[in-house]
C-alpha cells in the first residue's frame, strides 16, 4: 500500500514542479530574446536504510529551446537582434561574464551600454561607454558602434566599441535564475567574428502560448490523477483496517 501512495505522492509533487516550469515559459511570453524551458521526467531510485526497492519521479529542467525567436523591427537604433546563433555578452549583477539574446539596449546617464535589465553589455576591451552627447547611433552587423560626435557633421563617424558576441555549443552553456546564460565550466567564452546582428530588431521570445497552455491543461490533469491515486490509497488502507477489526 506504502508503494501506491509513495508513487502517487512523489507524482504530484513532480507535476507542481513542471507546473512552475511551464507557467514561467508563459509568463515570458513577451519577453525578448527568451528561451523556452524544456522540462523532463525520469525515474529515480530512493536510497536509504536497506534495499533501494522504491522510485520515485524527478522532473528538472533540462536545457532550453534554443530556436530563434522571430524577428521584430523596431527602427530603434540601440534595439539590435542576432541573426541565427550566437548571444550577446553582458556583465551580471554578480559582476561576471554571461550572456543573453535580448538586444534592447539603452544608454545610462554616464554613457555606459546597458541591457533593459540592467546588464552592462560587454565589448571586446570590457563594458562599452559612448561619449556623450552623441547622435546618429549605429551598430554595424559585426557588432561595432558607431556614433557621430556632438556638433560634427553628419559625415563624421566615430567607432567607440565593438559589442562581444559569442557562439557557443549550446551544451557548454546553462542557464541562471537571472535568465542569463553562463559557460559551465564557469570561464569566459571567445567571441566568435560569424555572429552578425541586425540593427533596428528585437528577436521575441520562442514560446508557443498555444503549446504552453495545452501542456497547462496536461499537467493539470496528471496532477488530479495522482491526487486521486492518493485518495484510493487512503480508501483501501481503510478498507484493509476495518477486515483486521472484523476478525
Amino acid at each position: 500500500m506504502d508503494k501506491l501512495l509513495y508513487i502517487a505522492m512523489s507524482g504530484a509533487k513532480q507535476n507542481m514542479q513542471a507546473l512552475s516550469i511551464n507557467a514561467n515559459n508563459l509568463a515570458n511570453a513577451k519577453t525578448t530574446g527568451f528561451k523556452a524551458d524544456l522540462a523532463q521526467a525520469r525515474s529515480m531510485q530512493a536510497y536509504g536504510e536497506g534495499q533501494p526497492s522504491r522510485v520515485f519521479s524527478m522532473t528538472e529542467r533540462a536545457s532550453q529551446n534554443f530556436d530563434s525567436g522571430s524577428v521584430l523591427h523596431t527602427g530603434r537604433s540601440l534595439d539590435v537582434a542576432i541573426e541565427g546563433d550566437g548571444f550577446f555578452s553582458v556583465q551580471a549583477e554578480d559582476g561576471q561574464e554571461a550572456y543573453t539574446r535580448g538586444g534592447h539596449f539603452r544608454l545610462t546617464e554616464t554613457g555606459a551600454l546597458e541591457t533593459n535589465d540592467g546588464e552592462l553589455v560587454i565589448g571586446e576591451d570590457g563594458p562599452i561607454t559612448l561619449p556623450l552627447p552623441v547622435n546618429n547611433i549605429q551598430i554595424s552587423r559585426d557588432g561595432t558602434i558607431m556614433v557621430q560626435p556632438e556638433g560634427a557633421p553628419s559625415s563624421v563617424q566615430e567607432e567607440v566599441g565593438r559589442i562581444k558576441l559569442v557562439n557557443p555549443d549550446t551544451r557548454l552553456v546553462e542557464k541562471g535564475n537571472d535568465g542569463l546564460f553562463r559557460a559551465k565550466n564557469g570561464g569566459q567564452l571567445l567571441a566568435d567574428v560569424n555572429v552578425n546582428v541586425l540593427g533596428g530588431a528585437l528577436e521575441s521570445s520562442n514560446v508557443n502560448p498555444i503549446n504552453e497552455m495545452t501542456e497547462m491543461i496536461a499537467l493539470q490533469r496528471q496532477f488530479e490523477m495522482q491526487l486521486k491515486m492518493m485518495k484510493t490509497a487512503e480508501e483501501i488502507d481503510a478498507s484493509a483496517a476495518s477486515l483486521l477489526r472484523a476478525f
